[in-house]
């Protein structure tokens, strides 16, 4: 793996993202006021934490699937099936589906983000039956714990994908209820009409109900193609294309450039990814709603990516 550091390329983390004029679609966009989630009073027992917290920062789950498997009766505390409302104290003996689980050292766990530029060809997630890329093999190896992704891109999407180790912090961002912005950039083949613009931010019914773009303007091309940047605060399957071709226009590429507050770094090319510093994740730890951690390891960030593989 190479690494390569390059001044002054780190992303922009917005606490109060505003919409900026029309850029070239290749430079990073900035959208409208994203909703920031409430806080979350996050007073902690002196009798140790909540079995679903520290399972979910050690990325064995959400707390939403850790809840269901106490209620299914998955998790085992000394021998003895667990409880909602349960937690964890030091030397207790934690099973699920009766095998061990060393929780301890989810404990210290620092927080790792980073930010990946993925591009059109990879497929998010761990294996793929069918033998192509996928983008867990372009991260550095955890030692304990594993990546998890923030949201999905579609194989021939390409763009941003936040990934990290906190599974409490990627369930805050990708939670319907947060109501987290998404940005993309569009290359539109075809003319769009202000009649069809103005449909798009009204609503259209989709296969699985109605959907919208929160948001939509120009931002250059000429001929054939134009490029527009759109906003979503959902994150169905394949969304921003289905809304397009609902009114029988092509999208010839799509790239996502925007999650929440943070921006994709210009400069950060494909199959590469960046760190984030603990000064932006202390930021994002205040967008989700979160109290933010002191980590063990301060290291400059550094863009990195491997080596191109060999066709």
């Amino acid at each position: 793996m190479k690494r390569k550091k390059q001044p002054n390329r780190s992303p922009k983390l917005l606490s109060n993202p505003a919409k900026q004029p029309n850029k070239s679609p290749k430079q990073q966009t900035e959208s409208k006021a994203v909703k920031t989630p409430k806080k979350i009073n996050a007073n902690q027992s002196v009798e140790g934490e909540r079995i679903q917290k520290v399972l979910a920062r050690g990325g064995i789950g959400s707390r939403r699937e850790i809840e269901r498997w106490i209620d299914e009766g998955r998790l085992k505390i000394n021998g003895k099936p667990v409880g909602l409302g349960e937690r964890l104290k030091e030397g207790d003996y934690l099973q699920i589906n009766d095998r061990v689980v060393h929780w301890e050292k989810f404990v210290e766990q620092p927080t790792r983000v980073l930010l990946y530029h993925k591009p059109v060809g990879e497929v998010v997630t761990r294996r793929d039956p069918e033998g192509r890329p996928v983008v867990f093999t372009q991260l550095p190896k955890l030692a304990v714990s594993r990546w998890i992704a923030v949201g999905r891109l579609d194989i021939n999407t390409s763009g941003l994908l936040l990934v990290t180790n906190n599974g409490e912090l990627a369930n805050r961002l990708m939670h319907p209820s947060t109501q987290v912005e998404r940005e993309y950039a569009v290359r539109i083949l075809g003319e769009v009409s202000e009649a069809t613009i103005e449909k798009l931010k009204q609503g259209v019914e989709l296969e699985d109900g109605k959907a919208k773009f929160d948001d939509i303007w120009f931002s250059g091309g000429e001929g054939a193609n134009k490029w527009y940047n759109v906003t979503v605060v959902e994150g169905r399957n394949r969304l921003v294309r289905r809304l397009w071709e609902s009114q029988e226009l092509v999208v010839s590429r799509l790239m996502r450039v925007r999650y929440g507050p943070v921006v994709l770094p210009e400069r950060l090319k494909a199959h590469s990814f960046y760190e984030l510093t603990d000064k932006e994740l202390e930021l994002l730890f205040e967008f989700a709603g979160m109290e933010g951690e002191k980590p063990a390891i301060v290291a400059k960030p550094e863009f990195k990516t491997h080596k191109s593989r060999k066709k």
